[in-house]
């Protein structure tokens, strides 16, 4: 009996030890910020400290410094909420403070098919006025998938578009004369930029930046200006590109993935003028959003990558070295549920959402804090 006492008060000790020791090793601590949030999408940063949330289900919140979530914003146009469409990201313009422009993009119904719209709106308090579409993506389906709807500005204030492949219009990527499997390129009137690559070719659309992608939900730009992409592949093939204008990305003439019934998509893996990934995944990861870490409060991961993966539901930290992939990190998985963005916010926290269940209201929002 003393010698069972014994051994089980070492297992004991070995047990806790072993918790503090792996507590101990991580850097960070989650702090539920709410858990009442309705399939959110996306989140951005307002220059007062209060949070704009999208909600895939056609709502706009606010979450104010007080931690209190506002009722859906009034004055969004008509939105299609449907398998994969619905209300999807948020840009809040460079000069906020200024002009109180952000711009939203959504999925829509028309006349000829569903399809990717972007609007601009001012945001005044809780309110929303002078509303204007400066985007419909020449990309419509019958069905509602595969939207892209990342939305990026770059450092001369003009403004990056995702546009998927559809799903059932992947052979379209490779064309220049529609918007799928597409980043795309505009002012922020809507009107095209003179120096996009495509813009004097009288038989490619002028708003094209960069082709031959699938459906890229992860857009970002780092401290030198250099763009990344990432998109989910097939059964398989997920990618984290590096994004220069005029490039060929090459799905689905290229793909380290396979179709979701196993058939190939194409049985090259490479070809002559079409771009390799930095990263791919296999199996997949459902990589869904992304962002560039340069904050105070973390100084080990300033320079990182962190992308949000549906699959099996954490956040890859992925670090590079001259622009090529060096090294990958697991992380947040005792969230233990499917994560749908990752953001860095103005005091250097990462925040995190999370679809929830499939009841209504039990997405969450997650602040990461030094441990």
């Amino acid at each position: 009996m003393r010698k069972y006492l014994h051994n089980t008060l070492i297992f004991l000790a070995i047990f806790f030890l072993s918790d503090e020791l792996n507590s101990a090793e991580k850097n960070y601590q989650l702090e539920t910020l709410s858990n009442q949030l309705d399939r959110p999408w996306d989140i951005d940063f307002l220059p007062n400290g209060d949070f704009l949330i999208s909600e895939l289900t056609g709502n706009l919140r606010i979450f104010n410094k007080q931690g209190v979530l506002s009722q859906p914003l009034k004055g969004l146009p008509p939105i299609l909420v449907k398998s994969q469409g619905g209300l999807s990201d948020i840009a809040i313009h460079p000069n906020f403070s200024d002009n109180k422009l952000i711009f939203l993009s959504f999925s829509s119904t028309t006349s000829q098919g569903n399809t990717l719209q972007v609007v601009r709106a001012r945001l005044n308090n809780e309110t929303l006025s002078d509303v204007r579409t400066i985007f419909i993506a020449n990309a419509f389906r019958e069905t509602a998938a595969h939207f892209g709807a990342r939305l990026l500005f770059l450092s001369d204030n003009t403004l990056l578009i995702s546009s998927g492949d559809g799903f059932n219009h992947r052979e379209k990527a490779q064309s220049l004369n529609s918007h799928f499997g597409k980043i795309l390129r505009i002012n922020i009137d809507g009107s095209i930029p003179s120096d996009n690559p495509f813009f004097a070719r009288k038989d490619i659309l002028p708003e094209i930046w960069t082709y031959g992608h699938r459906n890229q939900q992860g857009l970002i730009i780092d401290n030198n200006g250099a763009v990344y992409s990432h998109e989910h592949g097939p059964r398989g093939g997920d990618e984290l590109n590096l994004i220069k204008p005029g490039l060929n990305y090459g799905w689905p003439a290229i793909t380290y993935g396979i179709d979701y019934n196993g058939s190939i998509v194409s049985p090259f893996k490479e070809a002559d003028n079409m771009e390799q990934p930095l990263k791919y995944w296999v199996p997949s990861i459902a990589p869904s959003d992304m962002t560039f870490y340069e904050g105070p409060l973390f100084p080990e991961w300033n320079g990182s990558l962190f992308i949000s993966a549906l699959s099996p539901g954490d956040v890859r930290r992925v670090t590079l070295r001259d622009n090529k992939f060096e090294s990958e990190e697991v992380m947040f998985g005792e969230i233990n549920s499917r994560i749908r963005s990752v953001k860095t916010a103005p005091d250097g926290s990462l925040i995190i959402l999370t679809d929830g269940s499939k009841d209504k209201n039990t997405g969450q929002m997650i602040r990461v804090l030094p441990n």
